[in-house]
């Protein structure tokens, strides 16, 4: 039976690579979009984590996404934080999204403050701000944009220079002044969000509760970098897991699509062979089992085909643009896998019913 499903496939060699090119398309599609979803969504919480921070202070009502909440606070309110027992560092960020090629969040910082969260910058080249119209960026964003020190870019529609390189993986991706980025939104002396170092980590619990306490921010947001790791999954991102379940739903309906159309085109033309088998004594299981091996035959080599693409994507959107994460990640391989072979198999199943319901002397007399 093996002989004969290679042979039938290798007997149409161009509706075979169709059909292995469909599955590899609809798994190259899973796994590079989500990939690319989840791979952005670990990026900004690993980014995050890495400003060294213990916890994060927000205006009332403000969403754990830190980047979106604009700068609705007075700055004067880490200087009440900083006064609080166990608190070592505060520092104010305001925060702009800019929607200028691509979506990214822009700090404004006070650098002395925002350098003693955690490990200090890594400077690559060059140093810290030498004026109001500085710019620091990470190695990503120079490496995509060939940017070095001493250029100038657009930022908000204003030009600036870059004075430093740094690491990346300490919050944003661009670093301004945090009075540049205030005079530029128009929010002088006001703050996104205050980073706040403690003494120990273990003590985060006592400062939350001191912070509410405090007269006039009983309603600020006070999340620990634990408690915002856990929130920074798909499920609790906006549309993130409703944007997967189209992707995945496109993705099923290609292969279906492509598996079903091949494998009724192939019964119509096999029907003299379908008779003869089944003259021969086959019976009608033995006939759906031949239609249903060959197409996941065709899902296994489309599958393979498909994981293989999947990382050559990934390498080239890691070298064309840095600053896009694509993750493929070992559980979406076996989602993947999961989901073409049953797109492929649903897609078989009417032309293997179809085949084995054949009429055995009707089939002889097929021309």
């Amino acid at each position: 039976m093996n002989k004969m499903i290679l042979a039938n496939l290798l007997h149409r060699p161009v509706r075979s690579l169709i059909s292995i090119i469909a599955i590899a398309v609809e798994v190259t599609l899973i796994l590079v979009i989500v990939g690319l979803s989840l791979g952005m969504l670990n990026d900004s919480r690993n980014r995050t984590v890495g400003i060294g921070a213990d916890l994060m202070v927000q205006p009332p009502g403000s969403s754990f996404l830190s980047g979106l909440s604009g700068a609705p606070v007075p700055e004067k309110v880490g200087q009440v934080i900083r006064k609080l027992p166990h608190v070592d560092v505060v520092a104010p960020v305001v925060t702009n999204v800019s929607t200028a090629g691509t979506l990214e969040v822009i700090y404004g910082i006070d650098y002395a403050s925002y350098n003693r969260l955690g490990t200090p910058f890594k400077f690559l080249d060059g140093g810290p701000f030498r004026g109001p119209d500085d710019i620091i960026v990470d190695d990503y964003f120079a490496a995509s944009d060939h940017v070095k020190v001493g250029d100038h870019v657009k930022v908000l529609k204003h030009d600036v220079r870059v004075c430093g390189i740094v690491q990346h993986g300490k919050g944003a991706r661009k670093f301004l002044p945090i009075t540049t980025l205030q005079d530029w939104t128009g929010a002088q002396g006001k703050a996104s969000i205050f980073y706040v170092k403690l003494d120990t980590p273990h003590n985060d619990s006592i400062v939350q509760n001191e912070i509410h306490q405090t007269p006039g921010m009983q309603d600020y947001v006070v999340r620990s970098m634990a408690e915002y790791m856990s929130m920074m999954t798909a499920s609790n991102l906006p549309g993130l897991s409703q944007f997967i379940t189209v992707v995945i739903g496109v993705a099923v309906v290609i292969g279906f699509i492509v598996i079903f159309q091949a494998m009724y085109t192939a019964v119509m033309e096999r029907t003299r062979e379908i008779g003869i088998l089944k003259s021969l004594g086959a019976s009608k299981f033995y006939i759906m089992n031949v239609i249903l091996r060959e197409t996941t035959l065709l899902a296994v080599c489309g599958i393979i085909a498909g994981i293989i693409t999947s990382y050559a994507v990934r390498r080239v959107v890691r070298l064309r643009f840095p600053t896009l994460p694509v993750q493929i990640q070992t559980d979406w391989i076996g989602y993947a896998i999961v989901i073409a072979l049953i797109g492929a198999i649903l897609g078989a199943i009417y032309p293997a019913f179809k085949a084995a319901q054949k009429d055995p002397i009707e089939a002889l007399a097929y021309e």
